[in-house]
């Protein structure tokens, strides 16, 4: 297993939007395209509280690949996620890392 650790950095006072539009449409398609969430996180304390970190489990880079691709070009999404947007962007920059365990991870 692989993990991709996303965090999506938010214009200022776009959070809750962020989080609308994943409770109410991206998780719907995850589910759709088999895309496996293990769970989200928003910052207490750190630099910014206009964020969300999040963590996706894959079995290998191919899977990443074909079910991202898939999710991404999905008509109904690019039409959810262009109607969040319509009167302001939400996500200013997004970090992306893919992520291997080590031999001594307890998640792996």
């Amino acid at each position: 297993m692989i993990h991709e650790l996303r965090i999506y950095h938010c214009v200022p006072t776009r959070l809750p939007a962020l989080h609308e539009r994943f409770r109410n449409h991206t998780l719907g398609f995850w589910q759709k395209h088999g895309i496996r969430q293990l769970g989200f996180w928003t910052t207490l304390v750190g630099p910014t509280n206009h964020s969300l970190t999040y963590l996706l489990e894959w079995k290998d880079l191919a899977e990443r690949e074909q079910k991202w691709n898939a999710f991404q070009a999905d008509a109904d999404w690019i039409k959810a996620r262009a109607a969040s947007e319509a009167s302001q962007p939400i996500v200013e920059r997004i970090e992306n890392q893919i992520l291997v365990p080590t031999d001594y991870s307890a998640l792996k």
